[in-house]
């Protein structure tokens, strides 16, 4: 039997294949560029920066370069999916109350 975290995993990477996206295994310990962590959350790579100067995901500098571990921006993205799930679950909540206010 898979373990749970096995069948999530293989699950999000049906997911993306149906939707089209390409799967790569990378070890977990990697370190991305700025552009490949901007790549894999699907935003710029100067709003990546900027998430980076706020702190809200670790970085290093190697040399002049920035680097970001897969494991930060894998969490990052898993936490701003919860946010945004758990807002578009409040604004369906809110346009619930209102039609039964009508």
């Amino acid at each position: 039997m898979l373990s749970a975290v096995a069948v999530q995993l293989l699950g999000t990477i049906l997911t993306e294949i149906a939707r089209g996206n390409s799967v790569a295994a990378v070890a977990v310990q990697a370190e991305l560029t700025t552009q490949q962590a901007a790549d894999l959350l699907n935003v710029s790579r100067p709003y990546l920066i900027k998430l980076l100067e706020q702190g809200k995901i670790p970085h290093h500098k190697s040399g002049s370069h920035r680097r970001v571990a897969l494991r930060d921006v894998v969490d990052y993205k898993r936490e701003a999916d919860q946010r945004r799930e758990a807002a578009l679950a409040e604004l369906a909540d809110l346009g619930q109350e209102l039609d039964s206010d009508h």
